[in-house]
């Protein structure tokens, strides 16, 4: 009977749960990191001027994270205090420079030089919260962030150098105390009515729980890097070569209640993806809505995928993956459920490095994701509740992720056994004389569903886990 509580546990749980907003930003929204003011003053005269009429914004972060592991392995916890300015100048001329940086101090944490004893792996999520390619780096977190030049015309811009940007592959996954930043120069053209296009070609990226930007062949591998399809240790970090990405996106709304969106990101001499979604909402009266969605994900493999040498490749030579995805709900004023699926076809691993952004799938869900893996069925339920003046919101979300066997290597990158997740998030944003201030308390839970042959390397820091993270931010 025990084998069967977790999907016992999942059906109740569909039928009863309450969802919300998950942590990170959602992936189809502009950046709002730093929540800065729009400066729309009339063109500066001079340079003084438009630095002089320019807009300081602030945010300071207090993150304390948990993981509790099942019994005979270690557990961790961290508490990290941050905090930044940013700076951008009125318009001179339609252009506009901007700057900002952060720092983070560790406040109190586990030791995370010392791996578990049992399976001889490192801390997995408390690290990320400050520097994960130096364990004991507890004294110089310094970060520059954003440092560009951007040229407005009338609803468009282009910017150039580091800055943010929210994409379905390359997005902010700000799920930590800071999120990924690229550098590169980035299009954002909105001239032709209900369409929005973007183009941009990236040569860095700045990875979260990293201190500094990296060229896009470097940037891969500095997170785990799993096995090669044919169960050795994959060899790739610090052994790929790429120009950089080319990326293309197009959005358009030009049909009532339909959005459909396009993106072709092709990251030279490593592979290339396209993804296609449609998003459907049907008017069942003045205040509730039905919700449809598909999304199909197509990769490649562009020449040998980064290295000829293909132990130390990242995309395998001809390799390719097709993904695809569903999405079934209701919502109105106050309230939204959906039931989201998302299959992984056995055709190949679906790869986007980790270091770059989350999952852009229908089921993603913060603290776990499905990259690296093929053969995937994952079935996923959320609710969301949001007050009517915005201040409060929580959810709960349920997922059952089907993976493919952990010694099935060629298509499980990572060892992680099939598995249920519950995720409850509530987050509340102060009024009134603590305004700028808001709270948020995210609770994730991992069952184990698959078979992990006494090897304790494919639960710890997997499943059979909780971790309980409480976020306080203030803006400014």
């Amino acid at each position: 009977m025990k084998k069967y509580f977790p999907i016992i546990y999942l059906l109740t749980s569909i039928l009863f749960s309450i969802n919300i907003i998950a942590q990170h930003q959602e992936i189809s929204e502009k950046p709002t990191v730093w929540k800065e003011k729009s400066n729309e003053k009339i063109d500066s005269t001079s340079i003084l001027n438009a630095f002089k009429n320019g807009h300081f914004s602030g945010h300071f972060r207090y993150f304390f994270m948990n993981t509790n592991n099942e019994k005979g392995v270690s557990d961790y916890y961290s508490n990290a205090l941050g905090g930044g300015v940013k700076f951008e100048t009125a318009k001179f001329h339609n252009f506009q420079f901007g700057v900002s940086g952060y720092y983070i101090f560790n406040i109190g944490s586990s030791d995370f030089t010392e791996k578990d004893p049992i399976t001889n792996a490192p801390n997995r999520y408390e690290l990320a919260l400050f520097d994960i390619q130096n364990p004991s780096n507890k004294d110089n977190l310094s970060r520059l962030e954003e440092l560009y030049l951007k040229y407005n015309y009338k609803n468009s811009n282009i910017t150039l150098g580091k800055q943010l940007l929210n994409t379905s592959f390359i997005n902010l996954q700000d799920g930590r105390m800071r999120p990924t930043e690229v550098d590169g120069i980035w299009v954002d053209f909105n001239e032709i009515k209900k369409t929005k296009i973007n183009v941009g070609y990236l040569y860095g990226i700045s990875p979260r729980s990293t201190l500094k930007y990296f060229k896009v062949g470097e940037s891969i591998g500095i997170y785990p890097t799993g096995v090669n399809p044919d169960g050795t240790k994959s060899g790739y970090a610090g052994n790929l070569d790429s120009n950089g990405i080319y990326i293309i996106g197009i959005q358009n709304e030009s049909v009532k209640n339909l959005k459909t969106l396009l993106w072709n990101q092709y990251a030279e001499n490593l592979f290339n993806s396209v993804l296609f979604q449609m998003d459907y909402t049907y008017d069942l009266n003045p205040n509730s809505k039905l919700l449809f969605g598909f999304q199909t994900i197509y990769q490649n493999a562009l020449d040998f995928g980064g290295n000829e040498n293909q132990s130390k490749t990242y995309f395998q030579k001809n390799g390719n993956s097709q993904t695809f995805g569903g999405r079934f709900g209701w919502k109105n004023s106050t309230l939204k459920l959906t039931l989201n699926y998302n299959r992984i076809t056995a055709k190949g691993r679906y790869l986007m490095p980790r270091e770059w952004g989350r999952d852009p799938f229908y089921t993603f869900m913060p603290r776990e994701r499905n990259e690296g893996f093929g053969d995937v069925n994952a079935l996923m339920t959320k609710i969301q509740y949001t007050n009517p003046k915005k201040t409060f919101k929580s959810h709960l979300a349920v997922g059952y992720f089907d993976l493919p066997d952990v010694k099935n290597v060629a298509l499980n990158k990572y060892g992680l056994p099939s598995y249920v997740q519950t995720n409850a998030d509530i987050r509340y944003e102060f009024q009134g004389l603590l305004k700028g201030f808001d709270v948020q308390l995210l609770y994730v839970h991992k069952f184990n569903l698959g078979e992990t042959y006494d090897n304790k390397n494919y639960v710890f820091n997997k499943t059979n886990m909780s971790t309980t993270n409480f976020i306080l931010n203030f803006n400014f």
